[in-house]
């Protein structure tokens, strides 16, 4: 099972479906968090994500978090972070984007979309209700995320760091 943070790109459900083999869970939470902003309750997001994750401990294959966690805020991005460790399967792979201090304050979203088999990515930018709130250290993403290693880490042309976790068996 691959569960994938970002709205729905058909191309990605083509791809990975074909590739792998398996259930895609598209959860969108790019629109949840639109959502909570436009509600006025984006204070209540942290909770929300509590009980948006229903999935079984330890039932998940891989996981695309895409550059979601830099438009949370600290205990949101921690309760994420949480969860989808939860939901990772020991060996179970997470890959997440993280910007740099020059993207703080973006108000667009990015949709990550497969663009050929050698697994580029290109992205699309959308509009987005809530900007992007910080730009965490490579040891904050660590912690953030301390219940997995660092399998695979790089720096970008365009300065975003995308890092590849995995679930120690």
């Amino acid at each position: 099972m691959l569960i994938d943070l970002g709205p729905v790109v058909g191309s990605n459900v083509a791809y990975f479906g074909e590739q792998l083999g398996c259930k895609i869970f598209v959860m969108d939470l790019f629109a949840d968090l639109d959502r909570h902003v436009r509600e006025g309750r984006v204070e209540e997001f942290a909770e929300f994500i509590d009980r948006k994750f229903t999935q079984e401990p330890a039932s998940v294959d891989g996981i695309l978090c895409w550059d979601f966690i830099d438009y949370l805020d600290k205990g949101a991005a921690q309760k994420l972070a949480d969860q989808l460790t939860r939901v990772l399967r020991p060996e179970g792979a997470l890959l997440g984007f993280f910007g740099t201090a020059s993207k703080v304050g973006d108000s667009h979203y990015n949709k990550f979309i497969v663009s050929d088999e050698g697994i580029n990515l290109r992205s699309r930018a959308y509009p987005a209700l809530r900007v992007r709130q910080s730009s965490l250290l490579n040891r904050d993403i660590i912690k953030l995320f301390s219940g997995l290693r660092v399998s695979d880490s790089f720096l970008l042309k365009n300065t975003q760091r995308e890092i590849l976790f995995r679930k120690p068996a």
